[in-house]
């Protein structure tokens, strides 16, 4: 198990619009359990972090409603061991990543810890593989910079960056899923991808770390010391209680001093870029577990495969509809049609894409983005 664990709970999920927005991301989204992502997340995050251990939720500012409503139905105990870091603004993975890490430094002082970067947004299992898998993780992250979960791939995907595997690795459970990494790859071409597939010893990066935070600081001292020196200037929240707001049990770092300033001097960047594909010794653990990004509407549609809200067709063929307001459907087939209002302004919005298509969707979040619609978004 792990000391800690944090959850990056950020950013907008874009290629889900409009039910994924500036309001209510992708990690709010509900998964066919009938939970939201970010709440299986949580359940991820307590069985793999020691009893004791601090959970810590990096995530925006407008997230702490749905975040702290997500948290209402767990035990008392578990909320008080949550830790929420709402975000200035949005700065990528490494420096939510390095937010919380500083946090964990002033918690333990210097107590040698190891903590698991866990994403928001995918849905994994089952918990139980999950967690040795974790476990894994765990021992490999004491004795290397860095450990990076790999996806085996299904097919040539060009939408994820590859792990390339090296020699096999031994844990205290004999696993025989543990290597070293070889390479990281960027996001591939088709044929490209097709040769990693055949390869087999290339995964797809999950966006999950794991390490110890002595060794996290000393790497990241020496790769991305832009980073490093940004967050010197915090300082400790631990025992400064005007810095911190209860909701429902639930701690909010709702006023950490520096952190505004941290994040100003900070560079967009994300931990690959800053950090993993730099570090020599680096390890992967092969996931035995499922693993879905829901990375596109498509994706969303065979997950759920049936439509949601209220629905009239008529001659209409392999649609999938989600929607919180009436569709009528006619005469047509292979649609994906996608419908929100805006919870400030109530301005309705429509998103209707062929089957196959839904790719694209990031593309049409471009155009608005450049005609200044922030109203749809």
């Amino acid at each position: 198990m792990f000391n800690d664990s944090i959850i990056l709970a950020g950013g907008s999920g874009t290629r889900l619009w409009p039910a994924s927005n500036t309001h209510k991301p992708k990690q709010f989204l509900q998964t066919p359990r009938g939970t939201t992502l970010f709440e299986e997340a949580l359940e991820r995050a307590f069985a793999i972090t020691e009893p004791e251990g601090r959970v810590v939720v990096v995530c925006g500012k407008t997230h702490i409603p749905h975040i702290v409503a997500s948290c209402t139905e767990l035990p008392v105990e578990q909320r008080k061991r949550l830790v929420l870091i709402p975000e200035p603004f949005a700065r990528n993975t490494a420096p939510a990543i390095t937010c919380a890490v500083r946090y964990l430094e002033f918690l333990h002082g210097k107590k040698e810890s190891t903590a698991l970067v866990l994403t928001s947004d995918h849905i994994m299992g089952p918990l139980e593989t999950f967690v040795e898998d974790a476990d894994a993780a765990s021992f490999l992250a004491q004795h290397h910079a860095l450990v990076v979960f790999g996806i085996p791939p299904r097919h040539p995907e060009t939408g994820y960056g590859y792990i390339e595997a090296g020699a096999s690795l031994t844990t205290p459970q004999n696993l025989t899923n543990t290597y070293q990494v070889k390479s990281f790859r960027e996001k591939p071409d088709r044929p490209t991808a097709e040769t990693f597939l055949k390869q087999g010893n290339f995964f797809w990066n999950s966006g999950m770390f794991a390490f110890s935070v002595s060794q996290f600081k000393e790497n990241l001292r020496k790769y991305a010391p832009v980073i490093m020196e940004s967050f010197k200037q915090l300082t400790d929240p631990t025992t400064d209680a005007s810095m911190w707001q209860i909701e429902y049990e639930v701690p909010l770092l709702q006023r950490w001093k520096g952190l505004e300033k941290s994040y100003e001097q900070c560079p967009s960047i994300s931990i690959d870029y800053a950090l993993a594909e730099k570090c020599r010794d680096v390890a992967v653990v092969q996931a035995r577990f499922s693993w879905t990004d829901v990375g596109s509407w498509d994706e969303y549609a065979r997950l759920f495969s049936n439509s949601s809200g209220t629905v009239y067709s008529f001659k209409a063929e392999n649609c999938f509809v989600d929607s919180d307001f009436p569709v009528a459907l006619c005469g047509v087939e292979d649609l994906l049609v996608v419908g929100r209002k805006n919870p400030e302004t109530g301005t309705p919005v429509v998103l209707i894409c062929k089957r196959g298509d839904t790719q694209g969707v990031k593309d049409i979040v471009e155009q608005i983005k450049s005609d200044h619609r922030t109203d749809l978004l």
